[in-house]
């Protein structure tokens, strides 16, 4: 069911805007596998992958993953490497610097630019021209992955895509009679109702630390409904409606919300809302995994991000995560195998189910979880609508990610404990992205 009107109802707003469609192109024609280094397939080699989330939760996952295709490819062995998410980033930064980098890894969509740029990655065209999965993977998530890098080859497959939706605890509501939010008006009123400091209870957890801009950035635009450049190519970050969210959103620090939120990554703002802290949490739908371990079925969902005040879903294009191959591997054939393997029927369903990510395999859609997921319904009720918006950061940018590690993730903490206006915050976070822009189109678009 999923398939069939995912693909077909969102066709022509994917094709328009850089939607992450769950599509395949078609047809029963089959293409060969590469064979393995040096063409020959006895040959045993070693290749490492790096995880850039290793967590209790996602590393079991992984060393499934790596039992399954080992077994299947009994020459190649796959060394994991787990790496905490916070700290993925510069690890790989300081590897490539070092040109000491993985055979393979899992990449972020916004890593690509700057890792091809910095010749650290290999292209896959031909290996994936040549491959089944020219017909199972999301055309749409590929054609953005070429399409941000500045010289338009694919260096990363995506195994899994994203939505930033908003955790609840049904059960809570449900207590206190509040409705769930459905507008922004909505939202910061159950904030403030499902909020009781005397039990230890807040209605909601900010990202302040590592990690936030990416979900402040999400929220400014849901609630604006802007696309990410005005029509005079000027960068809407520090748009008087962005600056009002902003405002009003860290406000509700510390007054709505735990204190630790500061400093709070990932992690710890999962477990405040699986440990019983706090009554909303703003991630996407792969925290689904930790959720359904902490909580019991039926006292927790997730709901679409608030709509904007004409009624529309806002969601950020390319929001996927990818396996890539390191330019520098000896076993680059090797490394392929194992990129395909990650992205066959049996490794994303297992990844994508534990972890409640959407799949990018077409066939995965067919499974009986897909079906009944309700947070993967959710994440279609959001990208089958034909009034989303969709709007697309510009990732192509080599430093976009150095800006939101770098200037946004602390300016948030400086608004929050007043440091900095909201207006100051967002014009040098406008600011550094105009200049970036200005120095790409001088450097590439001559």
């Amino acid at each position: 069911m999923f398939k069939k009107k995912w693909t077909n109802s969102v066709l022509a707003l994917s094709i328009a805007s850089g939607m992450l469609l769950a599509g395949c192109s078609g047809g029963d024609e089959k293409a060969s596998t590469p064979k393995d280094s040096g063409g020959n397939s006895d040959e045993p080699v070693k290749i490492t992958f790096w995880d850039e989330n290793a967590s209790p939760e996602r590393t079991p996952l992984w060393e499934e993953v790596i039992k399954q295709f080992e077994e299947s490819n009994p020459t190649i062995d796959v060394e994991y490497v787990g790496i905490p998410n916070k700290s993925a980033k510069s690890k790989y930064d300081a590897a490539i610097a070092a040109n000491d980098t993985p055979d393979v890894g899992s990449v972020q969509t916004t890593w690509l630019p700057e890792f091809a740029i910095r010749d650290a990655l290999l292209p896959l065209d031909e290996y994936f021209s040549k491959s089944e999965l020219k017909y199972k993977i999301n055309s749409n998530a590929i054609d953005i992955n070429k399409k941000i890098t500045q010289d338009g080859k694919l260096y990363g497959i995506p195994y899994a895509q994203n939505l930033d939706t908003i955790w609840i605890r049904t059960d809570w509501f449900e207590e206190a009679g509040v409705k769930e939010p459905e507008t922004f008006d909505e939202f910061f009123t159950a904030v403030e109702k499902m909020t009781d400091k005397e039990n230890g209870r807040y209605g909601y957890t900010i990202r302040g630390g590592a990690g936030g801009s990416f979900q402040l950035q999400r929220l400014m635009f849901a609630y604006s409904g802007l696309d990410y450049f005005a029509e005079d190519g000027t960068v809407n970050i520090n748009d008087p409606k962005h600056v009002e969210f902003v405002e009003k959103y860290l406000s509700y620090y510390e007054k709505y919300t735990p204190k630790s939120d500061i400093t709070n990554g990932y992690k710890e703002m999962i477990a405040g809302f699986d440990t019983g802290v706090v009554a909303m949490v703003h991630h996407n739908v792969g925290s689904y995994g930790e959720h359904k371990k902490s909580l019991e079925e039926g006292t927790f969902k997730t709901i679409p991000l608030p709509k904007t005040e004409d009624g529309k879903y806002v969601a950020e294009g390319g929001n996927a995560v990818n396996v890539a191959v390191f330019k520098k591997t000896e076993h680059p054939d090797a490394a392929w195998k194992f990129v395909e393997f990650v992205n066959s029927v049996e490794a994303q369903s297992l990844w994508n189910e534990s972890t409640g990510q959407i799949p990018t395999n077409a066939d995965v859609l067919d499974d009986e979880w897909v079906q009944n997921a309700q947070h993967i319904k959710v994440a279609f009720e959001v990208y089958e609508n034909p009034d989303t918006k969709l709007y697309e950061p510009p990732f192509y940018l080599p430093d976009y990610r150095s800006i939101l590690d770098n200037i946004v993730d602390p300016g948030i903490q400086q608004v929050m404990s007043k440091e900095k206006s909201a207006q100051e915050f967002l014009d040098e976070w406008a600011k550094a992205i105009e200049d970036s822009k200005t120095k790409y189109d001088e450097t590439f678009n001559k």
